[in-house]
């Protein structure tokens, strides 16, 4: 009952997707790979990851898990299509480094485990972590940063507006 009162007096705040890793919130276009920088994918934020583990940012579904373990791509409850996209150009270790924790059908959680993986042998390899997390239906919403700086898991990230 609250939530419709807000919503007719202006007070809807949006939806919220929380960040999926901790670490330090990259603007998207600063992501050194034109696709991810340029929105090509959708738009959204970055984090440069300071742990080995990429959790739900909402509750939803996973259409996708790659092979590789390195992207996931989910749907979320408010029906948000988001992708997460760990490091750039790292489906190239064809899995190397990288262990998928769901598979697609799956129903998640939000702070549910989706990717677990070994930053330090990634960047050893000599691949960047910085993960992009987007939203791929911008179509059914406007997509605004949540947050700057430092941010752990579960903190607000983005702030999603359906059209």
């Amino acid at each position: 009952m609250f939530g419709k009162l807000k919503n007719l007096f202006g007070g809807d705040s949006g939806i919220e997707v929380t960040a999926p890793v901790a670490g330090k919130v990259v603007a998207l276009e600063d992501v050194p790979d034109p696709t991810f920088a340029q929105g090509i994918l959708g738009p959204g934020i970055a984090i440069e990851p300071s742990e080995g583990r990429i959790t739900a940012p909402a509750d939803g579904s996973i259409d996708v898990m790659f092979e590789t373990g390195h992207a996931v791509s989910m749907t979320t409850a408010d029906g948000a299509e988001l992708l997460i996209h760990v490091g750039i150009d790292t489906v190239q270790l064809e899995g190397k480094h990288y262990k998928a924790c769901c598979k697609a059908g799956q129903q998640v959680k939000k702070g549910d485990v989706l990717i677990e993986f070994d930053p330090a042998a990634i960047k050893a390899e000599g691949y960047q972590i910085v993960t992009p997390i987007l939203v791929c239906n911008p179509d059914a919403f406007t997509v605004e940063p949540a947050a700057s700086g430092a941010v752990a898991v579960g903190d607000a990230l983005l702030t999603l507006k359906k059209k």
